[in-house]
């Protein structure tokens, strides 16, 4: 899963999380009755629980698990040895409900409603921070258990104090278990080329914009795939300007929210000269064909047939996280390249400098839970470093070799499968709860060929010039309801006026009444709401 690109799984899930207003009893904000009652569901010391070590309860005891799974993965992952072992060791017994992401959506507000809920919920695809937020009498405060019966979890959080930050709801509690991701990079996207195509016309890897324009307009003229026709196609997209190519100008997006961080401050980069200048770059291109003239009416099904043709390559220039992510047997041709530098000279890389590998919603225990101490004991053995990469890749002896010196070594894939599905196969991969420390992530020997080992290579090109992004946070349930209104406009107004602008012209001339047009749909109040969420992010300590 990790071709696919960070920015759009961030959109597509706040998007789905703006959307949802479940639970007509829980509206009443995060800061109302209903999310600090949550926390007061009886836990209340059971004589059946050990207060630590293994096993976990004297008698059985049967938690009900659910988890969401992209489309059609199943529950493979439920035959880790680790997972396994755990159940015998704890004396806790699992009842997986596992579910297709395909299904999901139809079936989680249903859930909500009737109030018939498991003892926990596993993995940040099923409930977002709206879900959370808005029917918070469903879920428990988990403050009180973390502190109590969760010293793995406690001892991470001072170790990171990102694992908290991450995990603080508006009205100052937790309601959901965080992840840290092992041997994850800093780098989002980088700008990927046909180096076969730089050989053949004698070139070398652009290390500016003006570079850049050069070679994608040899590109476009000189016939690099030798076929004998002008149908290079120097970069494409689908749907929009693939947002990456202003990267140079230091438009960074991670969080898809048009929101980036500068000397310390908000900025809302839409009304920026920055991305003004940026759009008159990309219109140069556009009107030179340099950008494919369909990127902003064809879909991905139509731009991955390009990248994949089966004659010749037709693609010179992209952004990807690694160059085998979508070209299918030209991959070869492909190689990732150092950032671009921009018009003040300077070098621009979209990710995170703490790393992409913190998650939050990855746990949560349910108000109808019987059990909840026994809950929050059995998640807080997930967070040991030996135990999460087991939980990442796959258990010791099945994807992971342990040697004697403490390395740990991911093992070869089977024959005719990616390494990646493997993973997925075998763990929870991305899901779930977890922490591998900074210093245990030395000890681990990934293949910098391929899969995540090739990702850490590549991020050596672009890390140092990651800038520092917008930070993941969270909303009160009024601003919940305020989002969906204000974005839905103000980001269709901008996409359409970009997609204008660069196949049309017209960028100086129409500027001020885009920026006017923007004040109108409510634009001070969409920025207030992301600067007072960011406020609220980091008072936490």
């Amino acid at each position: 899963m990790e071709n696919r690109s960070a920015r759009t799984v961030s959109r597509r899930l706040i998007v789905l999380a703006m959307a949802t207003t479940l639970g007509t009893s829980a509206l009443a904000g995060c800061s109302g009755d209903n999310m600090n009652n949550a926390g007061t569901a009886a836990v209340g010391e059971s004589g059946n629980m050990n207060p630590e070590g293994l096993p976990i309860v004297k008698e059985q005891v049967t938690l009900n698990v659910l988890t969401v799974r992209w489309g059609n993965m199943g529950d493979s992952f439920v035959k880790n040895t680790w997972l396994q072992e755990l159940e015998k060791n704890s004396n806790v017994k699992i009842n997986w409900q596992v579910m297709s992401s395909n299904d999901w959506n139809d079936q989680k507000s249903v859930m909500l409603a009737s109030g018939k809920l498991p003892d926990v919920i596993l993995g940040d695809i099923a409930y977002g921070d709206s879900d959370i937020v808005n029917n918070a009498g469903s879920f428990l405060a988990l403050d009180d258990l973390i502190d109590k019966h969760m010293p793995n979890l406690k001892a991470a959080m001072e170790q990171s104090p990102e694992l908290k930050k991450i995990s603080t709801f508006p009205d100052g509690k937790i309601y959901s278990l965080p992840a840290r991701l092992p041997s994850r990079p800093v780098t989002q996207n980088q700008p990927v080329i046909n180096k076969a195509w730089l050989d053949k016309l004698g070139l070398q890897a652009p290390t500016t914009i003006e570079e850049l324009y050069a070679v994608l307009k040899a590109f476009k003229e000189k016939d690099p795939n030798g076929n004998g026709q002008a149908d290079e196609i120097p970069t494409s997209s689908a749907g929009d300007l693939d947002l990456f190519l202003l990267t140079p100008f230091g438009i960074t997006d991670l969080r898809a929210n048009h929101m980036m961080i500068q000397d310390g401050k908000t900025v809302y980069y839409p009304t920026a000269e920055a991305y003004k200048e940026s759009l008159k770059w990309a219109r140069k291109l556009y009107e030179e064909g340099l950008i494919d003239q369909e990127s902003f009416t064809q879909d991905n099904t139509m731009l991955t047939a390009k990248r994949q043709n089966p004659d010749v390559p037709l693609i010179g220039f992209t952004y990807q996280w690694t160059p085998d992510a979508v070209f299918g047997k030209w991959s070869d041709q492909y190689e990732t390249i150092a950032p671009i530098a921009g018009p003040d000279g300077k070098r621009y890389q979209e990710g995170d400098p703490s790393g992409l590998s913190f998650r939050r919603n990855q746990l949560l225990i349910t108000s109808s839970s019987k059990y909840p101490e026994v809950a929050a004991r059995w998640a807080d053995q997930f967070y040991t470093n030996e135990a999460s990469i087991q939980n990442f890749w796959g258990a010791i002896g099945t994807s992971i070799e342990k040697g004697g010196d403490g390395t740990y070594s991911l093992m070869k894939a089977p024959e005719g499968t990616s390494a990646d599905a493997w993973y997925w196969d075998n763990s929870f991969r991305d899901f779930g709860p977890k922490y591998v420390s900074p210093d245990f992530e030395k000890n681990i020997k990934l293949d910098p060929t391929t899969g995540d080992g090739l990702k850490l290579q590549l991020d050596e090109l672009g890390k140092e010039h990651v800038t520092e992004p917008f930070p993941s946070v969270m909303y009160t349930a009024e601003e919940y309801q305020e989002l969906p209104t204000l974005t839905t406009d103000i980001d269709g107004y901008i996409a359409s006026t970009r997609a204008e602008w660069i196949t049309k012209g017209g960028i100086d001339e129409n500027w001020d009444a885009y920026v006017k047009k923007l004040e109108e749909m409510g634009l001070a109040k969409l920025i207030k709401i992301y600067e007072d969420a960011y406020e609220r992010y980091m008072s936490v300590k």
